[in-house]
């Protein structure tokens, strides 16, 4: 698997699309992808590669897992029956006759080992039918079979357990930011990223059909969504109600039939739930696209066929200057890193400076998400992580993926 020559290593494609770094100098070892690096010291500091399976544990420094608290929308009737006389009636665009016939969610800790016979790729996604998530999903696969579940948690667990084949989770967005929760959850679960999705983001508000903008007194959406369309919603005075998702809002407003109430969701829910588009891209930022992540259970071999992006989470050894010499592991190989992101470490969150002293200083101690545009068949790419083990104590690929370069 690997060619050896004065301190140059070859490694064939694909064989470091996903793998663990653990430990200090004294245990280097690849714990996902079966490789590991190991200083040779006889030879003062050139690297070798070798292959073997190591039957150890993952260490993952985050918080164990803990049962989820079921999510719940608010007061499932939060509106007074209003049908204001005088209204124009135009012809109805085709309201879902049985809610009830949609997909259930799948839950965090109700999941069911049977799944449908089929060749479609089944692909969970967070929230109901029509979602963004499922407006991802379908961008990704055009013929999947998109299965809603309740939460993020439940998607990952879904793809572990065999449910689906993929899940689809949003990681960042260009007005609300990163998704810190879904951070998290890359590393607690044993996923592998195998893809991403960038969406252009069409926030529509909806409403029964007949309805107008004068009509609306109050308008549901999730709370990032709210935001976003700050604008838009001031200026028409509507009180504003929070919801789990913007799906779920417009199956709210379908299903308890108040005319002065409207939701902020996309295209794709007001053809399911039979609402009428009362305007459309109402948010205050045209360019408002999400990214999202496609999850599976193995690694995706990487190529050099196309541009290829590696997702890696790491935490550094005490020292001055070592984020900086951290990240110019890449800056000396022209690798281009398109992102980075901290998190603090859950299982010691605090950094003890000098512990032999009374009020010794603490600070927190991180986690670092990169984002970074080489393929794990580069070399370079390859020699990178092996120099950036010298100022790391922990090393994690969450993947290695072809980079999305459309918008639709």
């Amino acid at each position: 698997m690997a060619l050896k020559c004065d301190g140059i290593v070859v490694v064939e494609c694909g064989v470091l699309s996903s793998f663990e770094l653990l430990g200090r100098r004294r245990r280097r070892d690849y714990l996902g992808g079966g490789l590991s690096f190991r200083k040779d010291v006889k030879r003062m500091g050139k690297w070798e590669c070798c292959c073997g399976v190591l039957g150890q544990k993952a260490i993952t420094p985050v918080e164990d897992d803990k049962p989820l608290k079921p999510l719940a929308y608010p007061n499932p009737n939060p509106f007074p029956n209003s049908n204001p006389a005088g209204v124009n009636q135009i012809k109805h665009i085709g309201f879902h006759k049985d809610l009830n016939s949609l997909p259930k969610p799948l839950t965090a800790s109700v999941l069911s080992p049977s799944r449908k016979d089929g060749s479609k790729v089944r692909v969970a996604f967070q929230g109901v039918p029509g979602s963004y998530s499922e407006d991802a999903a379908l961008k990704a696969y055009p013929n999947c079979e998109t299965v809603p579940c309740d939460g993020f948690e439940a998607a990952f667990k879904a793809v572990e357990l065999w449910l689906v084949d993929r899940a689809v989770i949003p990681i960042e967005n260009t007005v609300g930011g990163s998704l810190h929760r879904n951070y998290d959850l890359l590393l607690r679960h044993r996923l592998h990223i195998v893809g991403e999705v960038q969406l252009d983001v069409n926030h529509c508000l909806m409403g029964l059909p007949g309805v107008r903008k004068e009509d609306l007194k109050r308008v549901l959406s999730h709370p990032q969504a709210l935001d976003q369309c700050e604008g838009t919603l001031s200026k028409l005075g509507l009180v504003r109600i929070s919801t789990d998702d913007t799906a779920g809002a417009a199956q709210m407003v379908a299903s308890e039939r108040a005319r002065d109430t409207g939701a902020i969701a996309s295209a794709r829910s007001a053809a399911i739930y039979g609402l009428n588009i009362i305007e459309e891209r109402i948010q205050d930022d045209d360019d408002n696209i999400t990214r999202f992540m496609l999850l599976a259970r193995e690694p995706l071999i990487p190529g050099i066929d196309r541009p290829y992006k590696t997702s890696v989470v790491f935490s550094l050894n005490e020292g001055p200057g070592v984020l900086f010499k951290a990240l110019a592991v890449f800056a000396l190989r022209d690798i281009n890193l398109s992102k980075i992101e901290s998190r603090p470490q859950k299982n010691r969150p605090l950094r003890i400076v000098d512990d032999s002293n009374k009020g010794s200083a603490k600070y927190f101690d991180y986690l670092f998400y990169i984002d970074f545009q080489a393929s794990m068949a580069d070399p370079q790419a390859q020699f990178a992580l092996g120099h950036l083990q010298e100022f790391a104590s922990f090393i994690r690929v969450l993947g290695c993926y072809p980079m999305d370069t459309s918008l639709n």
